[in-house]
């Protein structure tokens, strides 16, 4: 160490990659209302909450969780690309302890047609593959009972999705 980085004179220590990516995404977001921002960072934390139930996020569920953030958001697609790879972090990091105060929260500032317009997205993600997995179908589920939906309106975003649900794949029609 030299005497001018001693005495705190010496050059400025290099920024941490990832600080600076973060950094950069909430410069981006920073022309969002405060409010719009964390709804929009929820509902991202949620779709990725979806994605991640079986452990695997598939290339097609990253698009339509891109896709659905940048609609909603009113995103560009690399700050959409971007805001769902922070979700699908902190999903990884934070999922399991972080699950239950994201839907509180959520339910908290959300309006029925949001939860609602949730459900559906959340559907679309795990149908994105081309299947909503019985896992998935449950986490959704779970969700939707912490978002305090009715049970009448969760069977009526589910049956939207009735031709994508593994349950019901292989079954004679009735």
């Amino acid at each position: 160490m030299s005497l001018l980085e001693w005495l705190g004179i010496g050059p400025a220590p290099a920024r941490d990659p990832g600080a600076e990516v973060v950094h950069r995404i909430s410069q981006q977001l920073d022309s969002l209302d405060p409010d719009d921002a964390r709804h929009l960072s929820l509902f991202a934390f949620l779709l990725a909450r979806v994605a991640h139930v079986d452990l695997v996020v598939q290339p097609a569920e990253v698009a339509e969780m891109e896709r659905l953030i940048a609609q909603h958001g009113g995103l560009t697609a690399s700050q959409a690309a971007m805001v769902i790879e922070i979700a699908r972090a902190t999903q990884r990091m934070l999922g399991p302890t972080h699950n239950f105060v994201a839907i509180r929260e959520f339910r908290d500032v959300a309006t029925s047609e949001q939860k609602i317009g949730l459900l559906h997205c959340l559907f679309a993600v795990a149908a994105a593959d081309g299947v909503v997995t019985g896992d998935e179908e449950e986490e959704i589920r779970t969700i939707s009972r912490g978002l305090l939906v009715e049970d009448r309106e969760y069977l009526a975003v589910r049956s939207a999705f009735g031709d994508k649900r593994s349950v019901l794949k292989g079954r004679p029609a009735t």
